[in-house]
């Protein structure tokens, strides 16, 4: 009867959840996380005169903060940053930014290759997100008609690949 306890599915259970418990407490297992590639430090666009830090905000309750006065960053894939930010704070100038100009981050450089304005509607962050096949930057703020909430219509949206 003693070798049937011990055999017992409820045993066999408690004890695999002691040794997993042990294992966090010993030597600090943690459980995986999403990897994330974003990035801190220093944006420059000396075309419009921008320089701004940037910080890596993350995700809070799966939605991306956008920090007051500085840029805000997101990455999910090594080779592609998300840059974003307020219109009316460090984005006040970006609407002049132009094809081929260079955007700085971090003192790597890269070219402006493409400027839209979408209605927000339209606009898929799982597409904005996705990887590319070579360094890119997407820089997105609002445009359009302003909100009383402080929201818009729509998105301008800077894409710059590495030079």
């Amino acid at each position: 009867m003693e070798l049937k306890q011990r055999l017992d599915p409820k045993y066999i259970f408690i004890g695999l959840y002691v040794v997993i418990f042990l294992l966090y407490v010993i030597i600090g297992l943690q459980p995986a996380k999403a990897k994330t590639y974003a990035v801190s430090g220093r944006l420059e666009i000396p075309s419009i005169g921008l320089v701004s830090d940037i910080t890596d905000t993350g995700l809070v309750d799966g939605a991306l903060e956008t920090p007051e006065s500085i840029v805000g960053s997101y990455s999910e894939n090594a080779n592609k940053t998300f840059l974003y930010g307020h219109s009316s704070t460090v984005f006040n100038g970006l609407h002049h930014i132009k094809i081929n100009d260079t955007i700085n981050v971090n003192g790597t450089s890269y070219k402006v290759v493409d400027s839209a304005i979408l209605p927000k509607s339209a606009i898929s962050m799982k597409e904005i997100l996705k990887s590319e096949t070579s360094d890119t930057i997407i820089i997105m703020t609002c445009a359009g008609d302003l909100y009383s909430d402080g929201d818009a219509s729509h998105r301008l949206i800077i894409t710059a690949v590495i030079q």
